[in-house]
Order: C-alpha cells, then sequence, then structure tokens
C-alpha cells in the first residue's frame, strides 16, 4: 500500500464512525470549501487545503512522501525524537520500517489540534445541553487550548523525521472516535448500574487489563464503588478536555457517571463539584483501545506488518480475516 492510501484510509475510518454521523461531516466539509472559494488569492495560499476533505486537523501525515510503499510499520502511543532515532537505529540493524505511526499529533497536526474540538459540541448536545450553550463554553475552551499550544515548538518532531529521512503520520481523532463507540456500545448494552460494575466492564477489555497488570487500573476517583449509575457521560473523543463548565450543565441534565480517560486537577474539581461520579478509565490505556481498532480496519484493507513502541501493545478486537498478501 502507498502511504497516502494508509492516510486516506484513517480519514474515512475517522468519518464513519464519528458521533456527529456522515451527513453531519459532509455539511461541515461542504461549508468548508465555501469558505475557502470566497478566499481572495493571498488568503488561499494560507488556508489548510487538506481540511477540505480531512475534518481531524490532528490526524495528518507530519513527514515523508505519500508515494512510499508501506509494509512494515512502528506504531506508538507518543512519537517524538527519542522513537524516531529508535526507528532509525532498527532500519540500521535491517528491519525495514516504513512508516512511523504516532497516536498524538506533532508539527502542524499539533499546533492546529484545537480545531478537533468542535466534535465535542454535538456529544454535549446529544446529553441534553443547548446547542448555544455547549458552542460558547466550547469556544472559550478552544482559545485557551489554542493560545497555550501557539507557544509549543511544535516542528521539533517533524524536524527529526525529516532530518533522519522517515515517514511520520499521526492518528488522533478516528482512533479516538473508534474507542469512544467501543465504549459507549458496551455500556448501552450492558448496562452498568453501579460504579463498580463499570470498573468490571472495562477489565474484561484487554488494554485496560493489560494497564491493571503494570498497576495502573481503571479507577474511581468519585464515587463508592455501589454508587449507583444511570446515565453515562464518556469523555474519549474531541482533542482534549473540554470546558470544565460543563459539568454542572451535564449534571442537570441528567448525567450522574463520568467516565474519562483523563481529567486535569482543575476538571476534577469541577465534576466534584457537580456531585458526579467519576471513573478514570486510562489515558494511555484508552488511547490503545482506539489505536487497535483502527489498526484493526486497517489490516482488514491492507497488509502489513506492525511493531510497537511508545506505550502501546498490539491487541486485536477484530472478527474479521485480514487481508492477505498478494
Amino acid at each position: 500500500m502507498k502511504l497516502e492510501a494508509f492516510y486516506k484510509e484513517i480519514i474515512k475510518i475517522g468519518i464513519e464512525n464519528d458521533p456527529r454521523g456522515k451527513t453531519k461531516i459532509k455539511e461541515i466539509l461542504k461549508e468548508r470549501k465555501k469558505s475557502f472559494e470566497a478566499l481572495t488569492s493571498r488568503k488561499k495560499e494560507f488556508f489548510d487545503q487538506e481540511s477540505l476533505f480531512n475534518p481531524y486537523t490532528d490526524s495528518r501525515i507530519i513527514a515523508g512522501d505519500p508515494q512510499t510503499e508501506v509494509r512494515k510499520i512502528l506504531a506508538g502511543i507518543d512519537i517524538d525524537t527519542s522513537e524516531l532515532l529508535l526507528a532509525y537505529t532498527l532500519n540500521k540493524n535491517g528491519e525495514e520500517i516504513d512508516l512511523v505511526l504516532s497516536h498524538h499529533p506533532a508539527g502542524k497536526a499539533l499546533v492546529t489540534f484545537y480545531e478537533v474540538m468542535d466534535l465535542q459540541v454535538d456529544i454535549f448536545h446529544a446529553q441534553g445541553i443547548s446547542l448555544s450553550t455547549a458552542e460558547n463554553l466550547l469556544f472559550q475552551r478552544k482559545s485557551e487550548v489554542e493560545r497555550r499550544i501557539s507557544a509549543s515548538n511544535f516542528a521539533r518532531t517533524e524536524d527529526s523525521a525529516q532530518l533522519l529521512g522517515l515517514n511520520l503520520i499521526s492518528a488522533h481523532t478516528p482512533a479516538d472516535n473508534l474507542a469512544y463507540k467501543f465504549v459507549e456500545e458496551k455500556f448501552s448494552r450492558e448496562k452498568p448500574k453501579t460504579l463498580d460494575q463499570i470498573i468490571d466492564m472495562l477489565l474484561e477489555i484487554e488494554e485496560y487489563k493489560e494497564a491493571a497488570k503494570k498497576g495502573n487500573p481503571p479507577r474511581i476517583i468519585n464515587g463508592r464503588p455501589a454508587s449507583s449509575v444511570k446515565k453515562i457521560h464518556v469523555e474519549f473523543t474531541g482533542g482534549t478536555e473540554g470546558p470544565k463548565e460543563i459539568y454542572e450543565k451535564l449534571a442537570n441534565s441528567g448525567v450522574d457517571t463520568i467516565v474519562s480517560m483523563h481529567l486535569s486537577e482543575e476538571h476534577y474539581q469541577s465534576a466534584k463539584k457537580a456531585n458526579l461520579n467519576i471513573v478514570l478509565a486510562g489515558h494511555i490505556s484508552s488511547d490503545s483501545l482506539g489505536l487497535n481498532l483502527l489498526l484493526d480496519k486497517l489490516q482488514e484493507k491492507f497488509q502489513f506488518k506492525i511493531l510497537t513502541c511508545s506505550g502501546f501493545k498490539r491487541f486485536s478486537h477484530s472478527s474479521k480475516p485480514r487481508k492477505k498478501r498478494k
């Protein structure tokens, strides 16, 4: 497979599993095209034209040749210069890695990743929060994240990949969409009644089992094991944590339990103040779940080998046969 085809399939999978639905994504892309066409020639020079078909600014080919043939990848949660040097060294020892796949973004995919946070508006609205409230709170939070990330040295990893002659790609929101859908459907299907049952359900999933064995299991950080659960809000996709003010609104809409990948102390205190039960599923374990689900789907279409690093361990959740090498 070509790197370009691999990248476009990641975006396709992300759209197919987006909580907003494919119709909403088509509308978003249509509006972007209109906005682009209305720009002056000078402003078009700076427009992100990949965003005309890719709604996920945090998922991009960061470095390399899109026409590269990809037969073996090195996949990890966080990729920086150290992992790139690992790939380079492995290649020197005969591994023949064609592509480094990072879950978290780098380069341009990092400095613009706050744009994917818009996805959260529809998730909040589905929980009963008005669109105006969700949009206004999310706008403030997006601005905060944009200001913070704009000060970062975002091109470091991209520069290293280019100097080492390595192909590098990030797949963030498409993988998070899959993890969100997987966990949401599990809760909907099995209907946990207590926080303890949520923990038990998560521990049935290989990525959370693995994290538990290493000392970082899913944990209850507000509430008791026997605390009742009726309406769960899953925080697994949308770039990063949303507005901390949203927890009071969620509680008012009937949500009693938050299941999150991770929470900052500020967000934790806000959710606690709203008297919400809180389960931390685990950051790297949840990211690993999404990345594994994504690789399952990619291996149904393409033939490639996988090496893992940076906190990622390969588990397959697919019952479909992988594509055979021609």
